[in-house]
């Protein structure tokens, strides 16, 4: 797995998020929360959706799969002007990115980001940066199916 490398501006987000860990891990929740709900928001820049991560500090240098990290589900808009009751914003900070290309299902995902974290990011001339990460779920992503695609974008720093 080869990324490009991005710069990208900050990015108006909304959304549901939950708090959650590897250990009890609830995205299909968040998910059945925000899907009926996204048809109420009416000005979208795209029609891709964001699976966006905040994670505390320390959270990959005292990995326990019980550390708990926020998970969002969530579009990208133009402004936070008329944003439905009960859906939260979120202003995703601007910076650099390693932006990776994942195809397959769920475990081939677990595999991937193991790999860039532990495999790819060491090797590499960056470092993890403490901002979101998130995945970008485009027109090709399929949930768990084999031949799905989406972009995982990780937060990263020159060493």
């Amino acid at each position: 797995m080869t990324p490009r490398i991005e710069t990208i501006d900050e990015k108006k987000l909304v959304g549901l998020r939950l708090t959650m860990s590897f250990a009890d891990y609830n995205v299909g929740k968040l998910w059945q929360a925000f899907m009926p709900r996204r048809k109420e928001i009416k000005n979208n820049l795209t029609s891709d959706l964001i699976s966006m991560v905040i994670y505390k500090p320390n959270h990959f240098a005292d990995f326990k799969p019980t550390n708990e990290f926020e998970r969002w589900a969530a579009v990208e808009v133009a402004d936070f002007d008329n944003v439905p009751p009960a859906i939260e914003t979120f202003v995703l900070p601007g910076g650099k990115y390693a932006v990776f290309l994942h195809k397959g299902d769920t475990k081939e995902f677990t595999k991937n980001f193991q790999y860039i974290l532990s495999t790819w990011l060491p090797q590499s001339d960056y470092a993890l940066d403490n901002r979101p990460h998130f995945e970008v779920l485009g027109d090709k992503y399929r949930n768990n199916d084999p031949n799905s695609e989406e972009e995982i974008w990780i937060p990263i720093i020159a060493k």
